[in-house]
């Protein structure tokens, strides 16, 4: 059976507010992380989630032990006030973003690295061609 489930945890991170959205899929966890900047609102979030979900960049999904139960509603009410006062998001979270954020580092360098060698290559052909050009007059 396709189980999927989502969570969206905000926090303040001097000095925005930042959205971590877990996904989780067949026991598989990915993370996206949005920065709101000023504190949003319900209705903010609310609109966030339905007009740019579909363009949110998840992290690669990593096995992750999935907990079936369920719950009394005010049960559920109490732990979402304790979530609420809690600071930060989950470690597996922060290492998925981690692991994200170092890939695409390695990305941006290996295409910034390509391009300078283009550029070293295209500044060679140009210094060889004025060579050839300097010496036909001899």
């Amino acid at each position: 059976m396709n189980k999927v489930s989502g969570k969206l945890t905000v926090y303040f991170e001097e000095p925005f507010w930042i959205g971590v959205f877990e996904h989780i899929e067949d026991g598989k966890l990915s993370v996206a992380k949005v920065i709101f900047g000023a504190e949003p609102k319900d209705y903010e979030v609310q609109e966030y989630i339905q007009k740019y979900y579909s363009d949110l960049k998840f992290s690669m999904a990593v096995d992750t032990a999935v907990k079936d139960i369920s719950r009394n509603p005010k049960r559920m009410q109490r732990q979402a006030r304790k979530q609420m006062l809690k600071k930060g998001i989950g470690t597996k979270s922060q290492q998925l973003l981690k692991l994200q954020h170092e890939q695409n580092k390695q990305e941006s360098k290996e295409i910034s690295h390509k391009k300078k060698e283009t550029e070293e290559h295209i500044m060679f052909e140009l210094k060889q061609q004025k060579k050839k050009e300097r010496h036909k007059g001899h």
